[in-house]
């Protein structure tokens, strides 16, 4: 039975549900979970079977990998309304290396399993379409956070990730700790705040406990063009 709560998130959210038959929507309601997690969770990880395709309902998602000698690197961030399709690599072939998913807020998400996403996949060439398009995209977020590691230096780096967060929120400050930065950046504590330090001797930013006002967006954003 296809619900209005279903059937208004997905029509939001999935480009493909009006191209699905009744019985595809019905198959698709009928096998979603809806799950809670608490901030700090983990809720993927290579060790674990595959999850399958999850839509934020509420909260934030991290998706990144560890190293061998536990060194995080973040590929990307969920916000409400994305769907993460790597918790599916059971399901997309193309998919073949593993990464951790952490809940970074208290998260409320729709699980569509595995198997109910493989059968609409081999059924639905839309479906097929919409899983792809999402990998690729996804795939894309990847290689650009590879990009900044490899080929930018960390002041260029450091800039660019204020700039995405004050986008995000649309005000001009940041609320995260110096932890959470390097967390997110793949780099060591020492070095953001050494950095912030620098960009605030600048006069580019202001640093207060937990948060990092941003004062001068042009000078932000030349270091990124130099």
């Amino acid at each position: 039975m296809v619900n209005n709560e279903c059937t208004d998130l997905f029509i939001k959210n999935l480009t493909f549900w009006e191209h699905l038959t009744q019985k595809e929507k019905e198959l698709l309601c009928d096998n979603v979970t809806n799950i809670k997690y608490k901030k700090g969770t983990t809720i993927h990880s290579a060790a674990e079977e595959c999850l399958g395709f999850i839509l934020i309902k509420s909260g934030q998602l991290r998706v990144y990998m560890l190293s061998e000698e536990g060194r995080e690197i973040t590929l990307y961030r969920l916000f409400k309304g994305d769907v993460c399709v790597l918790s599916a690599s059971c399901v997309l072939e193309a998919i073949t290396f593993d990464v951790f998913i952490d809940a970074e807020e208290n998260c409320e998400v729709l699980t569509i399993n595995s198997a109910t996403f493989n059968q609409l996949i081999k059924q639905n060439i839309y479906v097929e379409a919409f899983a792809n398009k999402l990998a690729v995209m996804r795939f894309s977020e990847v290689m650009w956070t590879m990009q900044q590691i490899l080929f930018m230096s960390f002041d260029k780096r450091l800039a660019v990730f204020l700039i995405d967060e004050i986008s995000k929120n649309s005000k001009d400050e940041v609320m995260l700790t110096h932890e959470q930065i390097a967390r997110y950046m793949g780099s060591a504590r020492e070095v953001v705040t050494r950095m912030l330090k620098y960009f605030s001797d600048e006069g580019i930013v202001k640093l207060s406990r937990g948060t990092i006002i941003i004062t001068d967006k042009n000078k932000l954003k030349k270091l990124i063009q130099q």
